[in-house]
């Protein structure tokens, strides 16, 4: 008999933070480049929108600001943020470690000053805190696998009345791909399968690279931050299934 265990991205597939990311690494960006002009461009908070699919870690985000107000294109960036992002890493001799710290301290500073205004500027998506009510209450075996630093993760959804025990939650003070923790999921608990659903397509390539992981089912979260193409990507990928909000609803109630 299979015991299938949910295993849930926490950014862009429970959570929409995007006014909040950008209002965090604005701030970030200010600690770290010191700009003549604190308020930021009027347009560049809504080209921060539509670049977050090319984000894989909190770090990145006030880089993304910087390749912007030095002139790389939309296009550019999401074509080859690899290779933007490493350029200006380098050319300004930037420490990634120091540009998380930069991050994860607004998001402390604004936490402890002003916990309200700083949760008030998260949405979770349509239905999902009712889901994972409903897999409280069925005692669907469930857990959280996210970069995002887990004591954040924690304040949102006490927020919303979703409590958890410590060993469902993976965030980024793991240290660990996601692929590794979900390795660790399978040989080291009982399940014999796993339901992953994640927003980012190079996350679950990277898992779908691994035949020992062959017992992960991977779901492209249609609603998160990814892009028209990637989601075109996936849908040529065997491995991968692509959902929408309705679906990954039906698939935690086909549970029971």
């Amino acid at each position: 008999m299979k015991s299938t265990l949910f295993a849930l991205d926490f950014d862009g597939v429970l959570c929409n933070g995007l006014i909040e990311y950008f209002q965090t690494a604005w701030r970030a960006y200010c600690q770290v480049w010191s700009p003549r002009q604190t308020t930021p461009p009027d347009d560049l908070a809504a080209s921060f929108y539509r670049l977050r699919p090319v984000v894989e870690t909190g770090w990145e985000m006030p880089v993304v600001l910087r390749s912007r107000l030095l002139g790389y294109s939309e296009q550019a960036i999401l074509e080859d943020w690899r290779q933007v992002c490493q350029t200006v890493v380098e050319d300004e001799q930037l420490n990634p470690s120091e540009l998380a710290n930069a991050v994860d301290g607004v998001r402390d500073h604004w936490i402890r000053d002003n916990v309200d205004n700083w949760l008030s500027l998260h949405r979770f998506y349509p239905g999902v805190i009712e889901q994972l009510n409903h897999l409280q209450t069925a005692e669907i075996p469930w857990v959280i696998i996210t970069t995002k630093e887990g004591r954040f993760v924690r304040a949102l959804l006490a927020g919303q009345g979703i409590e958890f025990e410590r060993n469902q939650l993976f965030g980024k003070e793991v240290k660990l791909p996601k692929h590794e923790i979900l390795r660790r999921l399978l040989n080291e608990t009982p399940y014999s399968e796993i339901i992953f659903i994640e927003d980012r397509l190079n996350t679950l390539y990277s898992v779908a690279d691994y035949d020992d992981l062959s017992a992960v089912q991977l779901y492209l979260a249609d609603w998160g931050y990814n892009t028209e193409s990637m989601r075109e990507m996936a849908e040529q990928d065997e491995r991968i299934k692509v959902i929408s909000l309705k679906q990954f609803e039906a698939l935690i109630i086909n549970q029971n």
